[in-house]
């Protein structure tokens, strides 16, 4: 069996330093809780006795990777890590002090749940971690998860799934049941972190060990976030082929469907030096056709949202959405590389929002504050592509186009035999220099620097 970290082993396990914060004072309580539980305050006696701890959360002021940080550290072996009217000041302070302090907040969970001793008063103090973690989000601050096990009930449900970004350990029990609550019949999968992760609510499983240098990525990357500093957009990204400009709009689309053209992840390894990727739209779904996260490129964290040439699916345009709308709340600039022969139109696609999942991601980028830069660097296939460019700020490469819909398509429903797709590519004026003489694009990237 896995041994089963304290709350100050894993402190100890990612931080440089940590300063502990003393309790705050709260309402008296009665020795046995507000229920005058009968055991209560035997039970919690020996709670401290085994872990040394008054309460299930250690919090305070820490540094990890470097940056400064408010930490919280859950102590499972004291009544299971569970939230008890306690426990909710002390998660209220420590979020109050990240947004009084200007830090982020990182919270190390492994909780079983509510305190069923404390009843009705237990609950609630998910609503007390709610507010202060909405008043933390609008304050622009961020807040990272990491998912020990177990992570389950309203420990999950708000600190840990209400997190910006949500690592996990491999194999942590996740879920809002817990193992002695779940149906009997349920996949045991479902509740792993590894599970949560295909299906979209956690970021990435970390291993213990590289658990303290993806933080601190993190926290650099987030942590240098909105600095008052005035927000450049990101640059555009050199282009990664010497194609030539196509002649004809057929040669557009043909060198943009090339097998030889370099893709989204070619680009992304040029640009930056570190990619922190997110994953997962947290209603279900993942798309492997699109990448998202926040990339280093230097000290400067840049946000990016890239199709890898695939349909995007519902779950990539709300995922997306989600880093868009991060970015655009800690204070980071966007870059999206557009690949993609349109939006994905088969049933499963609009059984799952197809439609309401581009409304959000147009929703995003015209609600975006900070600057969105756009690179078009293969196919732009319709209002599936679209949706993830930048209205002033777009760019294309020379092996890439720009169509309202595929010249295929545009035949098709305009009833015209199939040997005029090429003329049909012709008058949609899809090439790289067409999209620039039109004003759809500011300019094609070429291999060094973009040129107008």
């Amino acid at each position: 069996m896995r041994r089963r970290l304290t709350a100050r082993q894993a402190i100890a396990a990612v931080c440089e330093d940590f300063v502990e914060a003393v309790a705050p004072p709260g309402a008296e309580i009665p020795a046995d809780g507000p229920l005058s539980w009968s055991g209560y305050a035997d039970s919690r006696a020996r709670a401290t006795d085994r872990t040394g701890e008054e309460e299930s959360v250690v919090h305070g002021l820490a540094t990890v990777g470097g940056h400064p940080c408010v930490l919280i550290s859950f102590e499972f072996g004291f009544l299971g890590g569970s939230l008890g009217q306690r426990t909710g000041d002390r998660l209220e302070a420590a979020y109050e002090t990240a947004r009084g302090r200007r830090l982020p907040l990182v919270s190390l969970i492994a909780t079983g749940g509510s305190r069923m001793q404390e009843g009705m008063v237990a609950l609630t103090q998910l609503q007390r971690v709610a507010r202060a973690s909405s008043r933390l989000r609008a304050a622009g601050l961020p807040q990272l998860a990491v998912l020990r096990d177990p992570t389950t009930g309203g420990g999950w449900a708000t600190l840990g799934a209400g997190a910006d970004v949500i690592l996990a350990l491999p194999g942590a029990q996740i879920g809002f049941a817990g193992s002695r609550v779940r149906p009997a019949d349920a996949d045991p999968s479902a509740y792993t972190a590894e599970g949560q992760l295909v299906t979209g609510h956690v970021d990435a499983v970390v291993g213990a060990a590289e658990l303290p240098g993806t933080l601190g990525r993190w926290l650099g990357a987030l942590g240098a976030a909105g600095g008052g500093a005035p927000l450049l957009p990101a640059p555009v990204p050199d282009a990664l082929s010497d194609a030539g400009l196509p002649a004809t709009g057929w040669d557009a689309v043909r060198q943009a469907r090339s097998s030889a053209r370099p893709r989204a992840e070619a680009y992304l390894d040029a640009y930056f030096d570190h990619l922190l990727p997110l994953s997962g739209d947290r209603c279900g779904g993942t798309d492997p056709g699109l990448l998202c996260g926040f990339g280093l490129r230097g000290d400067r964290p840049i946000a990016y949202v890239a199709q890898c040439g695939t349909a995007t699916r519902p779950a990539g345009y709300r995922t997306a959405a989600r880093v868009i709308r991060l970015a655009d709340r800690l204070g980071v600039p966007v870059l999206t590389l557009v690949d993609t022969p349109g939006a994905a139109n088969d049933a499963a696609a609009e059984r799952a929002g197809a439609g309401a999942a581009i409304a959000d991601a147009f929703a995003a980028i015209a609600e975006a504050r900070v600057p969105v830069t756009t690179l078009v660097i293969g196919e732009g296939g319709s209002g599936g592509a679209l949706a993830l460019a930048a209205p002033d700020n777009t760019y294309v490469t020379r092996d890439s186009y720009f169509s309202v819909i595929a010249p295929e398509l545009a035949a098709a429903i305009l009833k015209r035999s199939p040997d005029v797709v090429r003329a049909t590519a012709d008058q949609l004026r899809l090439r790289p220099q067409d999209l620039v003489e039109l004003g759809i694009a500011r300019g094609i990237a070429a291999p060094g620097a973009p040129t107008l």
